[in-house]
């Protein structure tokens, strides 16, 4: 199907946003380093912002913007904030989103979200405003993650962020009044791949497994096997660019891109996925990771998983951020609160 026309102009943006990142790259690695200041010389009293803290504050910015263009707000409702320790490493903070018509004995959903592994979190606004409309919609109490950025924390650390959220929100259960028979899983894009790696955790550890887990355009394999360059072909992204950012992407995750052979990293990479909670996976036609998507989906029904895997057609990776301008956001979103009220 054509690209939606909705994605037109973004795409003209996405796509100068890819080229000056490559030369940005290019030319960095080749700029000679700044001479050191001479002894006695008077040194700048602020620090001036890293590259990395610029991209941030940019994409935070852009968020804002999005949500404020093409989004819709979510409602009002009880929230509450914990900070969590985790043994060997940072402590993470969670959200819990609690609708007014969720009993004391509600479902509940762990939310993890993306933003590539470096940018994103429980405080952008889309991220924010989704999960107050699906807690809203479905009745579920979502309890979303916020698990630690790379490259300054790299894997196996928000793995094992997400773990210890999972296991506090089930010791929790009655605090929070949810039912800890009724407990789901749900992320998107690197969140997804966080989700799954949750559950093949949880099936090494013993610890209870999800009643259900929703991923939404995940990536499952970095080491790039899955990456489909007909679709950023399609976009007219050059694949040089496409593998340039997707590498990029691992790399600062992983620090070492070997380790995106480990399957706590890359899920789909583990021997078996039997064993494994019940799957709802959505994908875009216009996104490099959903033969990701889909081809993980195949794994677990061969190893007699119950999964569904949805292409949704003339639609790129971020999709679901466009519920207030976009129909197929719109029909994604509702796709996503059917399976919430499965759990």
């Amino acid at each position: 199907m054509p690209l939606d026309p909705f994605f037109r102009e973004r795409l003209r943006t996405h796509r100068r946003y890819l080229a000056k990142k490559a030369w940005t790259d290019l030319t960095t690695r080749f700029r000679p380093a700044a001479p050191a200041l001479p002894s006695g010389s008077a040194k700048p009293t602020r620090k001036p912002p890293t590259p990395r803290e610029r991209h941030r504050r940019a994409a935070l910015n852009w968020d804002r913007m999005e949500l404020r263009t093409a989004g819709i707000p979510g409602p009002d409702m009880e929230t509450t904030e914990h900070t969590l320790p985790v043994d060997g490493y940072p402590d993470v903070r969670i959200r819990v989103y609690r609708p007014a018509s969720a009993d004391r004995n509600a479902p509940a959903c762990l939310v993890v979200g993306g933003g590539a592994f470096r940018i994103g979190g429980i405080d952008y606004p889309t991220a924010d405003a989704a999960c107050r409309r699906r807690a809203d919609r479905s009745g579920v109490v979502l309890v979303a993650v916020g698990y630690s950025l790379a490259p300054e924390h790299r894997y196996p650390t928000q793995v094992e962020q997400v773990h210890a959220a999972w296991v506090w929100l089930h010791a929790h259960a009655a605090d929070l009044g949810v039912d800890p028979d009724r407990i789901g899983l749900n992320g998107a894009s690197a969140g997804g791949c966080l989700a799954a790696s949750l559950t093949l955790l949880g099936r090494d550890r013993g610890t209870r497994q999800a009643t259900l887990q929703i991923l939404e355009v995940p990536v499952t394999d970095l080491t790039g096997r899955w990456i489909d360059l007909r679709a950023t072909y399609a976009l007219g992204v050059p694949a040089f660019i496409a593998l340039r950012e997707l590498r990029s992407v691992a790399r600062t995750y992983l620090g070492d891109r070997s380790r995106a052979r480990e399957y706590y990293a890359s899920p789909m990479r583990a021997a078996s996925h039997e064993g494994l909670p019940p799957a709802v996976i959505l994908t875009a036609e216009y996104d490099p990771l959903r033969r990701d998507g889909a081809t993980y989906a195949a794994k677990l029904r061969a190893a007699g998983v119950d999964a569904s895997a949805t292409r949704y057609l003339g639609v790129t990776h971020d999709t679901p951020l466009y519920v207030g301008a976009l129909p197929a956001a719109r029909r994604w979103e509702d796709e996503v609160v059917a399976a919430l009220r499965r759990i």
